[in-house]
């Protein structure tokens, strides 16, 4: 399967830059699976093709500011890291920026000396690492001298940093946000309810590798990065009943998606558990509990556009993607949505 199937032309000025002023209020696109049919919506209308007894699936992970502007301790070059992702205690996997001449043993500081870093270990495809020394709480100092790591593609400065998070966001760990919950508000929330339909929470914490571009011509050698995910027996048990009755499970976003297919049996059945995830879906994959999903408009040849179309077939999927092209649909973290129903 070549990665050019899954390219679509995007004029850069279709990039959302910031999020629009009320969190609903962005369009939806509706897109039938089984016959390609289009519909074009308010976000708020997703009220109407969700039904009772359905169950809403949302990953309730939060940002946390992974972005450290810091200096070499010797020598007070300057350096940039990006948390990807804790491994044990106050050990982390960074992106460092410049990286090059950065090996074992090197020592940064951050804050005016508040947060440390020394590289443990130059790891497979450069990153490092590094374990942090610090005094107090390793989570308040990192909110005091971290920065919000935006997406590359999101050059303007974000005014309020907690328009990327969802609103229900409470598990911190991500690098980035799980961007179709953001247009969700506690309003939405309690309508969807009201009617009804299920709300189950998962956690996956997103790394930076959900923007890393598939290098591989053939999609099937590229190898996904892992993501740790937790998934609660409530949640499963909320889950499985709504299955057992014949109900949809909507996964709101691809990582509440990629949870959910690790987590399931065979049988689409639900098990609790807490772990690492590496799955990767791409077109010829058999779903085995989501049956709609709720999601942005991705980039092209992205992993996130090849589980989009393995739900919704290729087919449609560039088709949907075109006509959104065609009709200005906003694109990316802060863009539009698409229901896949």
């Amino acid at each position: 399967m070549n990665i050019k199937e899954f390219d679509y032309c995007l004029p850069p000025e279709l990039i959302a830059q910031e999020p629009l002023e009320e969190r609903s209020l962005s369009r939806l696109m509706v897109l039938d699976k089984q016959t390609g049919e289009l519909w074009h919506k308010s976000f708020t209308d997703i009220v109407h093709y969700l039904n009772k007894g359905d169950c809403l699936v949302l990953n309730n992970t939060r940002v946390i500011p992974a972005r450290l502007l810091g200096q070499k301790e010797d020598t007070g070059a300057k350096i940039e890291f990006v948390l990807l992702k804790r491994l044990n205690g106050d050990v982390w996997e960074v992106i460092l920026k410049p990286g090059k001449r950065a090996r074992a043993g090197s020592r940064f500081v951050f804050g005016d000396g508040l947060l440390k870093a020394e590289i443990i270990e130059v790891i497979e495809g450069g990153n490092r690492l590094v374990r942090f020394e610090y005094e107090g709480v390793f989570e308040k100092i990192l909110d005091s001298v971290g920065v919000m790591p935006l997406p590359p593609y999101i050059t303007k400065k974000l005014e309020h940093p907690e328009r990327y998070q969802t609103i229900y966001s409470e598990h911190r760990g991500s690098a980035a946000a799980p961007t179709a919950g953001l247009h969700f508000t506690g309003e939405l929330l309690e309508e969807i309810q009201n009617k009804g339909i299920g709300i189950a929470y998962v956690t996956l914490h997103i790394g930076l590798g959900t923007f890393r571009p598939v290098k591989c011509e053939n999609i099937l050698e590229h190898k996904m990065h892992s993501e740790f995910y937790t998934i609660s027996q409530e949640a499963c048990d909320k889950i499985n009943a709504s299955k057992s009755l014949g109900n949809r499970v909507v996964a709101v976003g691809t990582t509440s998606c990629r949870v959910l297919e690790t987590a399931s049996g065979d049988d689409g059945t639900l098990f609790p558990g807490t772990g690492w995830t590496d799955i990767f879906i791409y077109p010829g994959y058999k779903f085995k509990a989501v049956d709609s999903l709720i999601t942005n408009f991705h980039l092209p040849e992205s992993t996130l556009i090849m589980l989009v179309s393995a739900l919704a077939g290729r087919e449609n999927t560039l088709a949907a993607y075109g006509k959104a092209v065609e009709l200005g649909y906003r694109f990316f973290s802060f863009g539009d949505a698409m229901l896949i129903k």
